[in-house]
C-alpha cells in the first residue's frame, strides 16, 4: 500500500515537473524541432515523387463535402467562362502562336470536349468532319490545314448525312475553330484502339501545328466485344505501348498528353448491347494502360476516374454526367491556364513566382545579421564553458581572496561613492570621462548585440514564411466552408476559454485583462473563420465586421482615455504605438513581395490612431484636468469629435476627393494594392469609418458618467446600484445584440449590408460591453486563456497570411496531408509560437528604436526614412 502511494507520488511529481518546463521557450524550441521534421518530410515526399507541378493535379485528390474536388496538395481555381477566354487570349499575347487541343477517343471523351466548348463558347456548335468514299474520317486532312473545305461538312451536307441526330451522339469526329481567340479544338472520334489510332497519333507528331494538349482515352467499346477474352486484353496492351513510342519524339516539350483511364459503369443501368462491359474488366484495361504509359510522354489522368468513382452516371450507366464533367473540365482548364494567369487561388500547374530584388537585399540582411547572431552565441558558450573549466583549477585561497576584493569594492562604493574598479582606474590614470565612455561603448555594444540578435531571429522566422507562401515546397488547399467546420472549432475553442478564468486585479470597466480577453477571442474566432471560408455567409461576414470593428473601436477608447488621464503627447509614444503595430508587417513586406495594402487591418489601425492622435494633441488640449479647472474645455472636445465625424463624412461623400487626398505621392504606395488600385483602402476604409469615433465618443461618456457618479467601477460590486435602471439597461442591451443579429440575418446582399453596417456597428459592440460589465462579479473576472492570445492577436492577425493559410490567404497550408484535423492543430502550434517570438522580439526592438528621449526619436525616425528612400525610389514612390 505504501508501495503505491509512494509510485503515485512518484507519478505525480513527475507530471507536474514536465509541466513546469514546458515554458513558452520549450514551446518554441519544440516548434522549431517539428518545422525541421516537416522539411524532411516534405523534401523526402519531392524526391520520391519527383517536383511535376501538375502531379497532384492529375492523379489524387478527394472530395470535400459533396461537390467540391480537392486535388492533392494544390488550389484550384474555378474558372468562368471570362477567365477561359482571358486565358486563350493571354496565350496568343504572350506566344503568338495559335492554342491547339486535340481531344481521341470514344464517347466519353467527346463528353469532355462537348463541356470544355460550353464553358468556352456556350452558343456555338461545332462542324462534323466529312469522311471519304471508303467510309474513313477526313480529320487528319484538318490537323495542319483546320479550314480546309473539302474535309468539314456544310450545314446542308451534315443534314443530309445525319438527318435530325443531335450532334453530340454522332459517330464523327469534329473541329471548332475560334480565330478571335486564334483557338482550335479537335476531335478525332477513334473508339477502337487500333492501327488508326497509332497512325493518328504518328501525324500529330509530325505535324506543323503540334497541339498543346491531348486527351486520349479508349476501351469501353473493346471491352464490352471482348467477352472477357485475353487475347483482346493482350492486343490492347499492345497497342497502348504502340501509341506510348509513337509520342516518344513529340516535338514540344510543353505539351501535355493525357490518357484518360476508362470510367466504372452501373450495371443496373447497361442496356443489353452494353451487358458485357463489366468494371471487372475495365480494371484490367485500366491496369494494362497504367503498365504501358509508365515513364512514356503520355500522362495518366487517374483523379478523372477517382471524380467519377464516387457519383452516378447517366441513365444509360456509361456516360458521366454533367456535374462529374465539370469538375473534368476545371481541372484541364487549371492545367493549361494556371501557369499564364496566375490566379491567387490556382496553386496547381503554377510555378512559384521569382525572388525580386528587394527581396534578395532585404534576406541579405538578415542572413547578415542571423550569422553575426550565431557567432556570438558560440562565442559566448564556448568563452563561459573555457572560464568555467579554468576556474575548476583555482585554489579556494584565491576564491577567497576575490571575495574579499568584492567586498572592498562594496566598502568604497558606501564610503567613497566610488567602486574598487574605478579607485584601480584612477591609480592607472584614467579619469571619470574615459570610464564613462567605455561604459558607453559597452551599452553600445549590448544594444547592438540585442539588435542583430533579434534580426537574426525574424529572419529565420520570414524564411519560413517564405518557404510556406512563396515556394511550392509545402502543400496548399481550397478552403471549404461546412456548418460543422466552422462552429465545432468555435464551440471548442470557447469552452477552453471558459474553463480558463480567474479574478482580475482591476474592477474598471474595460480594464487590460478584459481587453485582452476581448481582442484574443475575437481573434481567434476571427482566425476560424478565415480558415474555413466563411466569408461567403453573410450573417457570419457581418459578424466579423463587428469584429474588426470592436479592434477599433477598442483604440479609439483606449487612447482617449490615455489622454484624457493626462497621458502626453509625447513623439516617443507615437512612434513605439506605431513601431509595435508595424515592425512585423513591414519586414513581411520587404521579404513577401506585397504591398502594404495587402495587410489592410495594420493600415487600418495604424491610419486611425495617426487621426486620434493628431484630433486629441493639437491644441487646445483637453484632459480632466483641464475641464475641472475650466467647464469650456469640454466644448472644445466636442468640436473636436464633430470636426473629426465631419471630415469623415465629406471625404466618403465625395470618392474622387478621397482619391486626391490618397494618391498623393510619397504615401499612396501605403494605400493602393499590386495593380496600383486604391478600391481595396477605399472599401476598408469606408466600411469603418465612424468605429473609431465611436470608440472615442464611449469613453469620454464613460469617463464623464465615471467622474460625476452615475456609475461606479472603483469595486467589484454592480456597475448600476439601482435594480430597475439595471434590468432596463440590460434589456436595452440584449435588444440591441439581437437587433443587429436579426439585421444580419434578414440582410441577404453584402454591398447593401455594408452600407448600413457603418451606421450600426456601435449598436452590438456598445451592448456587448453594458453586459460585459453591469455585473460586478461578470466583470472582475476574465479568461486567461483569451488574455494571453489578445496579447498577441496583431501578430497572429499578420501571421496567419502566410504560415496558417496560403497563397494570401486565399486557401490553406497543408503540412500533414490527408489529415485535415491533425493539420489544423499543427500550423496552429507553429503559428502560435511564430506569433508569440514575434510580439517578444517587437518588445526587444521598440526602446532601441524609439528612445524615450525624443531627439534620439527623431534621429532614428529620420534614419529609418534615409534607409528606406532606396526601396521607395524601387517602388515608384517619389
Amino acid at each position: 500500500m505504501a508501495e503505491d502511494e509512494m509510485t503515485a507520488t512518484k507519478r505525480g511529481r513527475s507530471s507536474s515537473e514536465i509541466i513546469k518546463q514546458f515554458n513558452s521557450l520549450n514551446a518554441k524550441i519544440l516548434a522549431i524541432l517539428l518545422v525541421g521534421c516537416l522539411l524532411g518530410y516534405h523534401g523526402a515526399l519531392k524526391f520520391i515523387n519527383g517536383t511535376d507541378r501538375c502531379q497532384g493535379l492529375l492523379t489524387k485528390g478527394r472530395y470535400q463535402g459533396n461537390n467540391f474536388w480537392q486535388p492533392y496538395g494544390c488550389m484550384i481555381h474555378s474558372l468562368s467562362h471570362i477567365d477561359a477566354e482571358n486565358c486563350l487570349k493571354k496565350t496568343r499575347f504572350m506566344t503568338g502562336e495559335e492554342t491547339h487541343w486535340a481531344f481521341v477517343g470514344d464517347s466519353r471523351i467527346r463528353q469532355v470536349y462537348f463541356e470544355i466548348l460550353k464553358l468556352l463558347d456556350p452558343d456555338a456548335e461545332p462542324n462534323d468532319v466529312a469522311n471519304d468514299g471508303n467510309g474513313n474520317s477526313l480529320d487528319v486532312l484538318l490537323i495542319d490545314e483546320p479550314y480546309r473545305v473539302s474535309a468539314i461538312l456544310s450545314k446542308k451536307e451534315t443534314k443530309k448525312v445525319y438527318g435530325t441526330s443531335p450532334i453530340r451522339n454522332r459517330m464523327s469526329s469534329l473541329i471548332y475553330n475560334n480565330s478571335q481567340l486564334s483557338f482550335r479544338m479537335l476531335f478525332f472520334w477513334r473508339p477502337m484502339l487500333n492501327q488508326t489510332t497509332i497512325d493518328l497519333i504518328h501525324q500529330l507528331v509530325q505535324s506543323k501545328s503540334v497541339p498543346n494538349l491531348v486527351v486520349a482515352g479508349s476501351g469501353s467499346w473493346i471491352i464490352k466485344g471482348s467477352n472477357g477474352s485475353k487475347s483482346i486484353l493482350e492486343n490492347y496492351s499492345r497497342n497502348l505501348r504502340k501509341v506510348a513510342e509513337a509520342a516518344i519524339n513529340w516535338p514540344n516539350k510543353k505539351s501535355k498528353l493525357l490518357w484518360k483511364l476508362q470510367d466504372r459503369v452501373d450495371s443496373s443501368k447497361l442496356d443489353d448491347p452494353r451487358k458485357g462491359l463489366t468494371n471487372e474488366l475495365i480494371d484490367e484495361y485500366n491496369e494494362k494502360a497504367l503498365e504501358a504509359f509508365q515513364d512514356s510522354r503520355f500522362q495518366i489522368w487517374k483523379s478523372a476516374r477517382l471524380i467519377t468513382d464516387s457519383m452516378d452516371t447517366l441513365d444509360d450507366g456509361l456516360h458521366l454526367t454533367a456535374f462529374t464533367l465539370k469538375h473534368h473540365v476545371q481541372i484541364l482548364m487549371n492545367m493549361y491556364c494556371n501557369e499564364r494567369m496566375n490566379f491567387k487561388d490556382g496553386t496547381c500547374c503554377r510555378s512559384p513566382e521569382s525572388a525580386t530584388t528587394l527581396q534578395i537585399v532585404t534576406f541579405t540582411i538578415l542572413l547578415v545579421c542571423l550569422t553575426i547572431a550565431a557567432t556570438w552565441t558560440a562565442y559566448q558558450s564556448f568563452d563561459f564553458r573555457f572560464k568555467q573549466r579554468k576556474q575548476s583549477y583555482r585554489s579556494i585561497e584565491t576564491l577567497i581572496e576575490a571575495d574579499q576584493v568584492d567586498q572592498e569594492d562594496k566598502n568604497d562604493v558606501i564610503a567613497n561613492g566610488k567602486s574598487h574598479s574605478v579607485t584601480v582606474a584612477e591609480s592607472l590614470g584614467l579619469d571619470e570621462k574615459t570610464l564613462g565612455h567605455k561604459v558607453a561603448v559597452k551599452d553600445v555594444e549590448s544594444s547592438s548585440r540585442v539588435v542583430v540578435t533579434a534580426l537574426g531571429k525574424l529572419g529565420l522566422i520570414m524564411a519560413y514564411f517564405y518557404l510556406c507562401d512563396r515556394t511550392n515546397f509545402f502543400m496548399k488547399e481550397n478552403k471549404y466552408y461546412s456548418h460543422l467546420n466552422f462552429w465545432l472549432p468555435i464551440g471548442y475553442v470557447f469552452a477552453l476559454g471558459i474553463f480558463f478564468n480567474e479574478e482580475s486585479r482591476s474592477t474598471k470597466v474595460l480594464h487590460r485583462d478584459q481587453t485582452d480577453e476581448w481582442k484574443g477571442w475575437m481573434q481567434l474566432v476571427i482566425l476560424i473563420y478565415h480558415m474555413t471560408g466563411a466569408s461567403q455567409v453573410v450573417p457570419l461576414y457581418m459578424q466579423m465586421r463587428v469584429l474588426v470593428s470592436s479592434y477599433l473601436f477598442l483604440t479609439g477608447f483606449g487612447h482617449l482615455s490615455f489622454f484624457w488621464n493626462g497621458g502626453t503627447a509625447s513623439f516617443p509614444r507615437l512612434f513605439q504605438v506605431l513601431f509595435r503595430m508595424n515592425l512585423m508587417t513591414v519586414v513581411i513586406c520587404l521579404c513577401m513581395n506585397r504591398p502594404y495594402q495587402s495587410y489592410y487591418f495594420v493600415p487600418l489601425v495604424s491610419f486611425w490612431y495617426l487621426v486620434v492622435y493628431i484630433v486629441l494633441a493639437i491644441p487646445p488640449k483637453v484632459s480632466a484636468a483641464i475641464c475641472d479647472a475650466n467647464s469650456v474645455a469640454y466644448l472644445y472636445i466636442i468640436v473636436k469629435l464633430c470636426s473629426l465625424l465631419a471630415a469623415i463624412t465629406v471625404l466618403y461623400m465625395s470618392e474622387v476627393f478621397f482619391q486626391t487626398i490618397f494618391l498623393i505621392r510619397p504615401w499612396k504606395a501605403l494605400f493602393v494594392t499590386s495593380s496600383d488600385e486604391i478600391h481595396e483602402w477605399w472599401f476598408r476604409w469606408s466600411l469603418d469609418r465612424y468605429s473609431i469615433c465611436y470608440g472615442m465618443i464611449f469613453g469620454l461618456l464613460y469617463l464623464n458618467a465615471q467622474k460625476f457618479g452615475l456609475i461606479d467601477d472603483s469595486s467589484r460590486q454592480h456597475l448600476l446600484s439601482r435594480p430597475r435602471i439595471r434590468f432596463l439597461v440590460v434589456a436595452a442591451a440584449l435588444l440591441g445584440l439581437g437587433g443587429y443579429t436579426a439585421f444580419t440575418v434578414t440582410c441577404h446582399s453584402k454591398p447593401k449590408c455594408n452600407e448600413v453596417h457603418s451606421y450600426l456597428a456601435f449598436l452590438p459592440i456598445v451592448s456587448f460591453i453594458v453586459l460585459r460589465n453591469v455585473f460586478g462579479p461578470f466583470r472582475v473576472r476574465y479568461s486567461s486563456f483569451f488574455a494571453w492570445f489578445g496579447r498577441i492577436s496583431l501578430e497572429l492577425f499578420i501571421g496567419q497570411y502566410h504560415i496558417w493559410l496560403a497563397a494570401d490567404t486565399q486557401g490553406v497550408l497543408v503540412l500533414i496531408p490527408n489529415y485535415p484535423m491533425l493539420n489544423v492543430m499543427v500550423t496552429t502550434y507553429i503559428l502560435v509560437c511564430v506569433a508569440h517570438e514575434v510580439h517578444a522580439i517587437t518588445g526587444q526592438l521598440v526602446p532601441l528604436a524609439v528612445p524615450a528621449d525624443w531627439k534620439k526619436t527623431i534621429r532614428n525616425v529620420i534614419l529609418f526614412f534615409l534607409a528606406l528612400v532606396p526601396f521607395a525610389i524601387h517602388d515608384g514612390m517619389f
